[in-house]
């Protein structure tokens, strides 16, 4: 028997074996989507956060003579605590204002709301919070129970929690968005009061540019 040629004539092209299995094919698909999914979502979260740090960032507060019903303490030993605790939290946050005042509470002087922080661009807002906290837990004794509580229509994050120490604990609570960051002691009310104040006193000495 003649053995059979299987070679092609002259100028027929050799069709090569196909090297890519159709699973192969498909496995490469599902790769390139859940990267270009990945890639999506990792743009939209980029440009939500842009989007909320460009809205807060240009942050001001202010302290008028009444906020809440309470009444801004001039005395002198009011604005030596005032000052004390500002010039604490200015040695931890590079701030671009800075406020420090204590509000007089009317009805009762044992109420009065003591008020510090600043403003300036912010990229961690939880983080810089959390560091006032500690700013205040080494000054004025651990702060217990610190949780997060509604920060209201300004946005950002709000905290409360108490301060812990052997004259009284005191209820603290404070904010911080991408323009600014802010803590309140308040003496002889509890944490869901303080929260309450707090976002009455925000809406009120902070606005936006």
């Amino acid at each position: 028997m003649q053995p059979i040629d299987v070679t092609p004539p002259p100028g027929e092209p050799v069709e090569e074996q196909e090297t890519t299995t159709p699973r192969r094919r498909r496995t490469r698909r599902i790769v390139l989507g859940s990267l270009l999914a990945v890639g999506l979502v990792g743009a939209a979260f980029i440009g939500t956060v842009g989007w909320r740090v460009a809205q807060q960032k240009d942050a001001r507060l202010d302290t008028p003579q009444e906020v809440a019903g309470l009444r801004l303490d001039q005395s002198q030993r009011a604005q030596e605590t005032a000052d004390y605790l500002r010039t604490a939290i200015g040695a931890r946050i590079d701030l671009d204002q800075s406020i420090g005042v204590v509000y007089a509470d009317p009805a009762s002087a044992s109420r009065s709301v003591l008020l510090f922080g600043g403003t300036t661009l912010i990229w961690t807002p939880g983080s810089d919070l959390d560091t006032l906290f500690e700013v205040l837990s080494d000054d004025t004794g651990a702060v217990a129970e610190l949780h997060d509580v509604d920060a209201g229509d300004l946005g950002g994050v709000m905290k409360c929690g108490e301060s812990v120490a052997p004259e009284g604990n005191t209820t603290v609570c404070g904010w911080a968005d991408h323009g600014s960051v802010v803590l309140a002691l308040f003496p002889g009310r509890t944490q869901d009061e303080g929260g309450a104040l707090l976002r009455e006193i925000r809406g009120t000495i902070q606005s936006r540019d």
